[in-house]
């Protein structure tokens, strides 16, 4: 599987509507190990164009990811073949649980076809080297017995409609890549906490709830457990800051592809432990009391199933060795810098 590196920094992002895809675009407009990149930003919802990008460096394209016409037609903008591709989008958690067969249209079946244009590009030779593919999962993919930490041999075996989508097109990314047809990069991200924005439908939404919207002095409702004494709330969850997993990203880049292991491109990103508890003393510490009582309790047992099947701790050592980052000093800092967000008006 020797693959090398294209040079053309031609960057496209699908599902680049979402907030993850546009922190995302900036963060690759300043990355210094990609001078001049091009962007080409697609969703189902015309994405915007980052702020202070140069001009004519983005070009935005709405476009239904699930019609390969319309994939076509993000290969042949006025930017040329994308040298990367980071493929965001997709059916959230709860919403591809409660909508099968969208989940499957969206989760799989798209992702395939950008696969198929993608491995177009290598087999006609318009593309010099493999494009790479780096493919955002999930720890869905995860469920069953699982061992106390979890590391890169462990066996995924999701238990629910996500995950199964998820494994199945990293099953997919990875047989492209044996073949040489792309050179995938598969991430298996943490629940992402504090997400701003507005919620999800990801089963894992209530994660960030709890902390954004007493923040911002609304309330929120945490499906686990009813009320603070509840021992559900002992529910642990692997977790990273918005701020490391972008960075993250913009490594996975640059990743040697001979540093992945021989068998497989999936990594999961460096995070940490927590708890729904731990969540809410944090929120306490940083914000009082009040702030506090704005988070109320509806059990949900559907939700509380799906999040406590994923498996809460990780051996960050392989993926640290392929350079990615950890946060450090838990969930404190965390909800300090969302406040202060929050408090600037940028949250």
């Amino acid at each position: 599987m020797t693959i090398s590196n294209p040079s053309s920094n031609v960057v496209l992002i699908t599902g680049a509507g979402g907030w993850l895809g546009g922190i995302l675009s900036s963060a690759l407009l300043a990355d210094p190990e990609t001078p001049d990149v091009k962007l080409i930003l697609a969703d189902i919802v015309e994405p915007q164009v980052p702020a202070g990008a140069p001009k004519g460096s983005v070009i935005t394209r709405k476009a239904d990811l699930c019609d390969p016409a319309e994939i076509d037609q993000l290969f042949t903008t006025a930017h040329g073949v994308p040298d990367t591709i980071y493929c965001f989008h997709g059916i959230m958690s709860r919403g591809s649980e409660d909508n099968f067969d969208l989940g499957l249209k969206v989760n799989i079946d798209s992702i395939r076809a950008m696969l198929e244009r993608a491995r177009a590009e290598s087999d006609n030779g318009t593309s010099p080297s493999p494009i790479r593919f780096i493919f955002t999962s999930s720890l869905a993919v995860y469920g069953g017995p699982l061992p106390d930490v979890v590391g890169p041999s462990t066996i995924a075996t999701p238990e629910g409609a996500y995950g199964c989508g998820k494994l199945v097109s990293e099953i997919m990314v990875n047989e492209y890549t044996r073949r040489g047809y792309v050179d995938g990069r598969i991430l298996r991200l943490p629940t992402i906490v504090v997400r701003p924005g507005v919620p999800s439908a990801a089963t894992s939404a209530f994660i960030s709830g709890i902390i954004r919207e007493p923040l911002k002095g609304l309330q929120a409702v945490c499906p686990v457990g009813d009320s603070l004494q509840s021992p559900e709330l002992d529910l642990a969850a692997w977790v990273a800051s918005p701020e490391t997993t972008i960075r993250n990203f913009v490594i996975a880049k640059h990743v040697p592809a001979s540093k992945f292991l021989a068998h497989t491109r999936a990594v999961y990103l460096p995070g940490f432990t927590t708890t729904v508890r731990e969540e809410l003393d944090a929120l306490r510490e940083v914000a009082g009391e009040e702030a506090l009582k704005l988070v109320t309790f509806k059990d949900d047992p559907t939700n509380r199933r799906i999040v406590s099947s994923w498996p809460a701790r990780f051996d960050n050592s392989y993926p640290v060795g392929l350079g990615f980052i950890a946060d450090e000093g838990g969930m404190v800092p965390i909800v300090r810098r969302f406040q202060e967000a929050v408090k600037a008006g940028t949250a």
